[in-house]
């Protein structure tokens, strides 16, 4: 089995999980976010590479020592990283137990991926755009009924305290009071830890990365 990858990233400390960790981005996604950050990973015709699973892990693999000592490894994001959860599956059978497998998740995907690579994974960071439905799909294009799904099935499964949920303040989509009216509700799920960020948009209404 082969995944389409726009981008490897080594050697990222504090950005994308524990310790040392190695960013691995998917092409593909199921959102059309105003302010994607990754445009790039949305377009087949961009260039990329097709990796099967061992072909990924003797390229990152050079970083073994890293996250070895510092509890760090491989993050997958995209792109919507669960659409690739075979690939995922494949890719911890091959790399083996002693590195730290997270996800950079929108969570917008059938609940069958989410169940199906949760062995696989360490820990999630979950980009949950907005938790109200309407600022969602006027942000994403698309519904959050499986955002909201699936994170009710990791607090159920008693996996909230491996997530880091980034809840973001986007510019004239949502408001500080609908970022904590998200929090209150993540919390009533049981999440306990976020990020709290603001967009930085640029004056051609692109996104130039956090604050």
């Amino acid at each position: 089995m082969a995944a389409e990858i726009s981008a490897i990233a080594r050697l990222r400390i504090g950005v994308d999980g524990e310790g040392v960790t190695t960013l691995v981005v998917f092409m593909s996604c199921p959102l059309r976010c105003r302010y994607c950050l990754n445009p790039q990973t949305l377009s087949m015709s961009f260039p990329h590479k097709s990796y099967c699973a061992a072909e990924l892990y003797d390229e990152v693999k050079k970083d073994n020592l890293y996250f070895l000592a510092t509890g760090g490894g491989v993050t997958f994001g995209g792109g919507e990283p669960l659409l690739r959860a075979d690939f995922i599956n494949e890719f911890r059978a091959v790399c083996g137990s002693g590195w730290k497998i997270c996800l950079e998740t929108s969570l917008n995907v059938d609940k069958e991926l989410l169940q199906s690579v949760m062995p696989s994974v360490d820990s999630f960071i979950v980009d949950v755009k907005d938790m109200n439905p309407e600022i969602y799909s006027s942000y994403t294009g698309a519904d959050n009924s499986k955002v909201l799904a699936n994170l009710e099935y990791i607090a159920e499964a008693g996996r909230a305290s491996s997530c880091l949920v980034r809840v973001p303040l986007i510019p004239g989509f949502n408001t500080e009071d609908d970022v904590e009216a998200g929090v209150a509700a993540l919390k009533a799920l049981g999440y306990d830890n976020f990020e709290r960020l603001t967009y930085k948009i640029d004056p051609h209404g692109k996104r130039k990365g956090n604050l």
